[in-house]
């Protein structure tokens, strides 16, 4: 059996990655700081520590054969809340993991790499960062490239993960679901960007069925680009008497781009199973059934956690 740590293994990919690595039949080690959770309840053998805590992480590298590295201060205005210490957990941290473990990593990137361009863009076109987050990943890439490593710049992410973790309120898709549920009414700024979607299970699927595999380098993925205002539109279409007010008011998030996974498809066998729709409806189930109390509560939401915990996180 394969040894596996999942560094981030408490959070929202880490959490549906972690279900996926267990059902597999992996001997699986979570190593999380709890950033975003009070307690780890699962039946996984698990060790608390920071991923800026060398001495503490390192018996464990020595332990695994692979390591998923999910740990990241993750999303722009997180990322913007404190940009020195976003640049060490995002990129020192995977400086430091690309020179003291020679096993198979598997990594997380994001396909903001590419910030505001035309065209469908792959996995060589130029790249432009609009934010101290994606600058973050795209330098920790360059730590990985001469490592037997994985690299996956994910779309934007939605739906609802493992039952032990938060769902992650602040995810376009979730959040356009949550608006509709709450206001009946969905505010687009602009709405001709387009983004890149992935559900959280397909990116959890995707990174175990390739923990073994040959494959090395950056690679897509997303299951879906969609303009905003075509997305607002699809959950509307979940919900009764929903109202889409556009405005061209200029919005902060100016990051406009589609991609293609064609490379993963044809290397990795790479086969999204979830749609867009599919994640609407399940965060629409909890909703409904009142299993999300406070949808306000800023836990669900990375930048505003961050920003009430205080600057040393």
């Amino acid at each position: 059996m394969q040894r596996v740590l999942v560094v981030g293994g408490a959070g929202y990919i880490g959490g549906a990655t972690v279900d996926v690595l267990n059902k597999a039949g992996y001997t699986v080690r979570v190593y999380d700081n709890l950033l975003y959770e009070g307690e780890y309840r699962k039946e996984i053998d698990f060790a608390f520590g920071d991923v800026r805590d060398q001495e503490r992480i390192k018996p464990h590298l020595e332990w695994a054969e692979v390591v998923v590295w999910l740990a990241a201060i993750v999303g722009d205005g997180a990322c913007a809340f404190n940009p020195r210490m976003a640049m060490v957990i995002n990129r020192d941290t995977v400086s430091w993991l690309s020179n003291n473990f020679d096993g198979r990593i598997i990594f997380m990137s994001t396909c903001s790499v590419f910030g505001a361009q035309d065209g469908l863009l792959v996995e060589d076109s130029p790249t432009d960062p609009l934010s101290v987050y994606a600058a973050s990943k795209l330098e920790a890439e360059q730590f990985l490239m001469e490592k037997n490593a994985l690299i996956f710049r994910l779309g934007t992410i939605y739906g609802v993960g493992d039952l032990y973790s938060r769902v992650r309120l602040d995810l376009v898709v979730n959040t356009l679901t949550v608006r509709a549920h709450t206001e009946g009414k969905l505010s687009v700024f602009g709405g001709e960007q387009y983004r890149p979607l992935i559900h959280v299970w397909d990116v959890a699927e995707t990174i175990v069925h390739n923990l073994t595999a040959d494959a090395e380098g950056v690679y897509n993925l997303h299951s879906e680009n969609i303009r905003i205002i075509d997305l607002a539109e699809r959950v509307s279409g979940h919900f009764d008497n929903v109202t889409i007010e556009r405005t061209v008011q200029s919005f902060e998030d100016t990051r406009n781009y589609k991609v293609s996974s064609d490379k993963a498809i044809r290397e990795l066998s790479f086969a999204p199973t979830r749609t867009i729709d599919d994640g609407i409806e399940d965060l629409k189930k909890l909703l409904d059934q009142g299993r999300i109390r406070d949808v306000n509560d800023v836990r669900y939401v990375n930048h505003g956690f961050l920003a009430k915990r205080g600057p040393d996180f």
